[in-house]
C-alpha cells in the first residue's frame, strides 16, 4: 500500500511510525484533548510539508475527549456524543491483542495524507461488532478515568499499532513514542528484537511534562495481568530492563528501551534530566523544542501584509480578525467586544499549575483593571479542564461566575481547533502564567505570536528561548522556585500586574508604533525558529537517524 501521495525527500527516507494517544489534525476529527494533540497535529502537517516518510498511529475515539458546553447557569457541562467520520477509509485490516486474558479485535482506519495535507495517520478502534460491549468501550473515551481501561488503551495503541503496521506490510525503521502511552509496543517488538540493545536502535521517546500526573505509574502485577507486557513474565521484564520497582513507571520503561529521548524545551531538558537522574541505564535526554505548523495556524493575509505592506493595513487586518473572534464572544455570552480595545486572552488546558486565575489574585486590582474607561481592556478565558479534575473544573466555573459581572470579561466553551485559531488570530496579548519549571514547553503562544498577538509569559518553556523582553514579547520574571507556592503566586502576580499596568496597557494606547514593532519582531522570530518545519527536521537529524 502506497500511503504517500508525494515523493519522499531522500534526506527523510528513514521510515518512522509516530505513536500518539491524540492528534489534533482537523476540527472535524475529535481525536485530541489539548496541547499534546495540537503538537502531534503540527508534527503530521510538517512531516507532509517536508515530504518525510512518517506515519502517525493513533486511536479513533468514538466519543472524543468530551464536548464542552454549558448548564443553564453558564457553568461547565461535560457531554459525550458519538462521533462519525466519512472522510477516513477502512483498510480492511484487523488484528488481535490480548487484554486481561482474552482476545480483543483491533480495527484499523486510514486518514489519507491528502485529506488534510498531513502525514498519513492510521487510527485504531476496538468499537467494532467483533468485540463484546466491554471491549468496545476501550476506544470510547480519550483518557478514560478507569485505570484498567487506560492500560487497555495503551495496549491497543502500542501492541495493536505494531501488529497493524505488520499486517499492512509497512516496514518501519524507527518507532517514536510521543509520551509513554505507547510503551507496550516495545514488548511486541521484543518478538523481533530479542536483544535489548538491538531493540533500542529502533525506538525513540519524547517526554512532554514534568508533572507526575503525566508520567503514569501502575502496579506491575496489574500491568502483567492486563497484558501490558505482551506475555513476557514480570520477572523477565525486570531482568531485561533492570527495573524491579513494584510501581512501574511508563516514563522509566521508555527511557530504558529507547536509543534516545528528548525533552521539549531547553529548560525542560534540565528538569527532565534532574527528574530521572537516578534511573540506571537510561538513554540520553536531549532537547528538541516544540513548535507549531504555521501553514495551519497563521492568517495568510496578516503574514503577507506584515512583510510587504504599510502598518495601517496590518492594523486593519488585525481588527478584522478581532471582529471574527468577537462574533463568537457575542454568540456565546451576549457581550459585544470592541476591536479598538486591548484584548487579553488566556487559553489552554485548565490545570492548577497553569494558574488560569492569576489575573484575579487580587480582585480589587482586577476590578480596577477591567473598569478603567481611559485605557480599557477586554479579557477572554478558554480551555478544557480534565473532567475528573474537580479543582480545575471549579476554577473554570469560578471564572464563569465572576465574568457575569463585567461586560468586557468572557469565558468561552468549545476550546478545540476552530476556537483556538479564532483566539490566536483575534487576541492582542496572549497570557501564559504557569509556575516556573512546570511548563515543559507550551506552544499556544507560538501560533498566537505569528498572528501579531504579543506573548506575555512567565519566562519558562519555549518562551525562555524566544523572549527578548520589550523587543519581541513581554516577560514575567519568575519568583524563586524554592519558595512555597503561595509566595511564588504572590510574587509572580505582582510582577505580572506591574508589567501589565505600567508598560503594556500604556504602550498599546499611547505608542502604536512601538506595539507594532514588538508584534512584528515576535512574528519574525517565531517564524525563524518556532515553526514545526524546523522541529521535524531536528527529529530526523537528532533522533531517527542518530
Amino acid at each position: 500500500m502506497n500511503l504517500f501521495p508525494y515523493v519522499i525527500d531522500e534526506k527523510y527516507s528513514t521510515s518512522v511510525a509516530y505513536f500518539s494517544m491524540e492528534f489534533a489534525i482537523a476540527q472535524a476529527l475529535k481525536t485530541y484533548s489539548g496541547g499534546l494533540g495540537f503538537l502531534a497535529g503540527s508534527h503530521m502537517r510538517s512531516a507532509n510539508d517536508r515530504r518525510q516518510r512518517t506515519i502517525g498511529i493513533g486511536m479513533l475515539w468514538s466519543y472524543g475527549y468530551y464536548d464542552q458546553s454549558r448548564h443553564e447557569d453558564s457553568t461547565l457541562k461535560i457531554d459525550y456524543r458519538r462521533k462519525f467520520y466519512y472522510f477516513i477509509q477502512e483498510t480492511g485490516v484487523t488484528v488481535e491483542v490480548m487484554i486481561n486474558g482474552k482476545p480483543v479485535t483491533v480495527k484499523a482506519y486510514l486518514l489519507p495524507a491528502s485529506t488534510f495535507d498531513s502525514a498519513p495517520v492510521i487510527f485504531l478502534t476496538t468499537d467494532c461488532f467483533e468485540n463484546d460491549h466491554l471491549s468496545r468501550t476501550i476506544s470510547h473515551k480519550l483518557y478514560d478515568a478507569n485505570e484498567e481501561t487506560r492500560i487497555a488503551q495503551e495496549i491497543v495503541l502500542g501492541i495493536g499499532g505494531v501488529k497493524v503496521l505488520e499486517a499492512m506490510g509497512i516496514q518501519i525503521d524507527v518507532y517514536h513514542m510521543n509520551e509513554g502511552h505507547a510503551l507496550p509496543l516495545v514488548f511486541e517488538l521484543m518478538k523481533k528484537y530479542d536483544d535489548l540493545e538491538t531493540l533500542k536502535k529502533h525506538v525513540v521517546f519524547t517526554t512532554h511534562t514534568p508533572e507526575m500526573a503525566g508520567n503514569e505509574e501502575h502496579d506491575v502485577r496489574l500491568l502483567d495481568r492486563m497484558g501490558f507486557f505482551n506475555g513476557i513474565s514480570v520477572e523477565e521484564v525486570q531482568k531485561k530492563l533492570g527495573y524491579r520497582d513494584e510501581r512501574f513507571s511508563l516514563t522509566v520503561g521508555a527511557l530504558k528501551t529507547s536509543k534516545r529521548a528528548n525533552a521539549v524545551s531547553k529548560i525542560h531538558e534540565k528538569v527532565a534530566n534532574e527528574m530521572w537522574k537516578d534511573v540506571p541505564d537510561r538513554c540520553e535526554i536531549i532537547s528538541i523544542t516544540n513548535a507549531q505548523n504555521m501553514r495551519y495556524w497563521a492568517d495568510k493575509q496578516l503574514m503577507s501584509w506584515m512583510q510587504e505592506h504599510e502598518d495601517y493595513q496590518l492594523i486593519g487586518r488585525k481588527k478584522h480578525l478581532k471582529h471574527k473572534l468577537f462574533e463568537e464572544v457575542a454568540d456565546q455570552t451576549g457581550k459585544l467586544f470592541d476591536p479598538d480595545v486591548l484584548t487579553i486572552v488566556w487559553a489552554r488546558r485548565f490545570a492548577e499549575y497553569k494558574r488560569p486565575w492569576l489575573l484575579t489574585y487580587d480582585m480589587e486590582r482586577f476590578k480596577a483593571l477591567v473598569s478603567n474607561t481611559d485605557r480599557p481592556v477586554q479579557i477572554i478565558w478558554a480551555g478544557k479542564p480534565y473532567p475528573l479534575d474537580y479543582r480545575a473544573v471549579q476554577m473554570f466555573n469560578d471564572l464563569v461566575m465572576m465574568s457575569k459581572e463585567y461586560k468586557n470579561v468572557a469565558v468561552l466553551t468549545g476550546y478545540e481547533l476552530r476556537l483556538s485559531k479564532l483566539l490566536k488570530q483575534g487576541s492582542d496579548l496572549w497570557l501564559n502564567t504557569p509556575r516556573w519549571g512546570r511548563e515543559a514547553s507550551g506552544t499556544s503562544g507560538m501560533s498566537a505570536g505569528v498572528n501579531a498577538s504579543i506573548h506575555f509569559s512567565i519566562d519558562d518553556g519555549w518562551h525562555a528561548e524566544f523572549q527578548k523582553d520589550g523587543i519581541n514579547s513581554f516577560s514575567i520574571p519568575h519568583a524563586d522556585p524554592s519558595l512555597p507556592n503561595e509566595e511564588i503566586d504572590r510574587l509572580d502576580y505582582l510582577a505580572m500586574m506591574d508589567k501589565l499596568e505600567k508598560t503594556i496597557v500604556p504602550m498599546y494606547y499611547d505608542d502604536e508604533k512601538a506595539w507594532l514593532t514588538i508584534a512584528k519582531n515576535g512574528m519574525n522570530d517565531i517564524l525563524a525558529y518556532f515553526s514545526s518545519s524546523r522541529m521535524v527536521k531536528e527529529y530526523y537529524e537528532k533522533m531517527y537517524d542518530y
